[in-house]
Order: structure tokens, then C-alpha cells, then sequence
């Protein structure tokens, strides 16, 4: 039974939706590279660009674009170096087999030494070396074109459609400026661990080529903060929830709630709409940040800036609507504590609306978080 257990798939379940970004990214990379040479000049336009090694090479690319096999260097040291030994082989007095077998061993050894280990490489050095008489003819400049400049332009395309989807590539870097571009790990990832330390872990457990440091570095902080999970009781949203809501319509000048928040103190407002809609929530940096923007825009200090921007004579069109986020965690009176760590951990939102169907009964703060889980701390103690 556990034979028959180990044959069975070995990634986590992925949704239709994700395999559709990754499927759709995939096919508009390789539509945009087939159309190359209708845009090339005419000495370009006899250049196969769409070698069949970039089929997997996209798969990479869009699939699974945090792994280290798909990162820029990877792809395209790892493709260019084996179209080099691949062409270099072709001149070898060979069987074609024994030649094949000899371009992908050498490709895989000079991978692995230039840290460039790429799998779709493998099938470059492969589909060289089965093409002696074009490819030397060709020479060299198989290794830049169509190899090099076609694995560039799908690392630039998987890049871009990387950020219009909400996802990172390339992967970030081991101590990359976190959200408030400060030196600081993000809160999730501090782990007291080194970069080296943490080099050192995948290095002995043969996981170097799997994972990145920075994704260990992300996994042993989300798995920590998972376990803080454990410790939170059976508690839910709606037992430590603010009720008694201060809201605000779309529609509300900016000036009323600048006042709001001078008033009553908080960092954030729930915008609602008819029969108590949750439609976003305007956070007080919102108006930190447009002042801001104004003072440059204007050339005017930002002290100024955020006058003009209080004043209704002035700035009458300012509305909430215009500041609200609309896109932000949110959850159910139901949804246990447990599950807002995460929401808040980061430090993008200080502040998750619960939700009854459309309408907004309650909001969860930083601060209301931080009290239950004292609370629970000092009843375990």
C-alpha cells in the first residue's frame, strides 16, 4: 500500500484557477514567440523560434516560477551553454547516439557547475546534436539565436505576466526589502536564521536544486506561524470583533474623514454602501500617501499639501471612494482566529472587515488581535 502511495502525485492540489493563469501564460508567451518572425527582418524570418525545448522551458517559467530551475540565470545560461556543447559536439566523429548521449552528459555537468541548472536545457543539447549539417552551418549563432534572445524574451514575457497576475518572478532574494522598504526581514520571515545557515539546511538535505533559500526562508516562517495557530484557542472572529462601527458612504468628502480620525482615533474606516455593504476600507496612510502625492505633483511641501488637501473649500471633490482599497482579507463572524495571524502578519492591512453575507457586522484591528491573544496567554499561564 505505501508503494502504491509513493506513485501518486507529489504535489499539493492546485486550483482550476491557477492552472489557468499558469495555461494562459504559457500560451500567450509562445503565440508572442511565434510571431517573431513576421516582425524580424527578412535574414531572421528562416529561424525556427519556437524550438520544442521551450515548451518546457515556458512550463517553468509560468507554472512554478519560484522554483530555482526557472529563474533567469537558469534558463538562460542553462539553454545557451548546452546549444554550445551541443554545436560543439556536432563536430565530434561520432555516433549519433554516442554524440547525443555525450552533449546532454557534458550539458548537465557545466549546469550544475555554473549553478545554471535548467531541465529544458537537456532537450537543447539533445535537439543540437541531432542536427549536425544545419547546425553547422549555423554555427554559433544557433547559441544566441534563436536560444539565447528566444529564452530572453520569455523570461522578460513570464516577468510581466508575472506582476499583472499577482505573483513574483523572479524570485525574491533572501533578505529583499520587505513591504516597508526597510532593512527589516518581513515579520513572517524572521527567523533568526542566515543566509548561509539556511544554504547549509538545503545543501544537506540534497535540496539545492529544488528550493531556494528564500522560499526556505518563507516556508519555516509560514510553518512557525501555523504552529502559533495551534496555541489559539477555539476563538473566532465575532468574539473579539469591534461591533459598534464608525463607517463611512463612498460618497463622503475626505475632509469629514480626516475628522473621523482625528475624532476617534483610528487607522482605518469601513466604507459601506446601501443597507450596510461592505464596499472597502480607507486605512489613514491612505491620506498620508495622497498628500504626499500632491506635494510632489505640486512642487509644495507636504505639510502644505495636506492642508489643501483637509480643506472642503479647496479640495471639494475628494472622496472616500477615491482612497477606499477595495481588494483586501476579509472574513466570516465564524472564521477562527487563527486564520487572521496570517491576514495581519505581513503587515499590508492592520484591519479585516467580518462579513455577514454582503453587509459588514464587525471589524477585526491589529490591536484587538494582539489583546486576545494576551488574553490567552495570560489564562494558559
Amino acid at each position: 500500500m505505501r508503494i502504491l502511495r509513493s506513485l501518486g502525485p507529489a504535489v499539493p492540489r492546485a486550483g482550476l484557477r491557477e492552472a489557468l493563469r499558469a495555461g494562459l501564460g504559457v500560451l500567450a508567451a509562445l503565440a508572442g514567440l511565434s510571431l517573431v518572425p513576421l516582425l524580424a527582418p527578412q535574414e531572421l524570418r528562416q529561424v525556427s523560434w519556437l524550438l520544442p525545448p521551450f515548451g518546457a522551458t515556458a512550463l517553468l517559467l509560468f507554472a512554478v516560477p519560484s522554483s530555482p530551475l526557472a529563474q533567469p540565470w537558469s534558463a538562460l545560461v542553462g539553454n545557451m551553454l548546452a546549444a554550445l556543447i551541443g554545436v560543439a559536439a556536432t563536430h565530434l566523429p561520432l555516433d549519433p547516439g554516442l554524440r547525443v548521449a555525450l552533449a546532454v552528459g557534458l550539458a548537465v555537468v557545466a549546469m550544475i557547475l555554473a549553478r545554471a541548472v535548467h531541465p529544458p536545457a537537456g532537450a537543447v543539447a539533445m535537439m543540437t546534436a541531432l542536427a549536425p549539417e544545419p547546425v553547422r552551418q549555423l554555427g554559433v549563432w544557433v547559441v544566441l539565436m534563436p536560444v539565447g534572445l528566444g529564452t530572453l524574451a520569455l523570461v522578460a514575457l513570464a516577468a510581466g505576466y508575472a506582476r499583472l497576475t499577482g505573483r513574483h518572478y523572479p524570485a525574491r532574494q533572501f533578505e529583499a526589502p520587505n513591504p516597508h522598504r526597510t532593512a527589516d526581514a518581513a515579520p513572517p520571515e524572521r527567523l533568526g536564521l542566515t543566509e548561509d545557515e539556511l544554504t547549509g539546511i538545503l545543501t544537506r538535505t540534497r535540496q539545492a536544486l529544488n528550493l531556494g533559500v528564500e522560499d526556505l526562508a518563507r516556508l519555516v516562517g509560514a510553518a512557525e506561524l501555523q504552529a502559533a495557530t495551534h496555541r489559539t484557542g477555539p476563538m473566532t472572529a465575532a468574539e473579539i470583533m469591534s461591533r459598534d462601527l464608525i463607517t463611512v458612504q463612498p460618497e463622503t468628502p475626505l475632509t469629514e474623514v480626516a475628522a473621523l480620525f482625528r475624532r476617534h482615533r483610528f487607522t482605518s474606516l469601513p466604507v459601506v454602501g446601501a443597507e450596510g455593504r461592505f464596499l472597502g476600507v480607507i486605512f489613514q496612510i491612505h491620506l498620508i500617501l495622497r498628500a504626499q502625492a500632491d506635494a510632489t505633483r505640486a512642487d509644495r511641501g507636504f505639510a502644505a499639501a495636506a492642508r489643501r488637501l483637509m480643506d472642503p473649500k479647496r479640495a471639494p471633490g475628494v472622496l472616500a471612494a477615491d482612497l477606499m482599497a477595495v481588494a483586501i482579507p476579509r472574513v466570516s463572524p465564524q472564521t477562527p482566529i487563527a486564520a487572521l495571524l496570517p491576514m495581519m502578519a505581513d503587515g499590508r492591512v492592520d484591519a479585516v472587515p467580518v462579513l455577514q453575507g454582503q453587509a459588514i457586522t464587525g471589524i477585526v484591528t491589529r490591536t484587538d488581535l494582539i489583546a486576545a491573544l494576551a488574553r490567552q496567554t495570560l489564562r494558559e499561564g
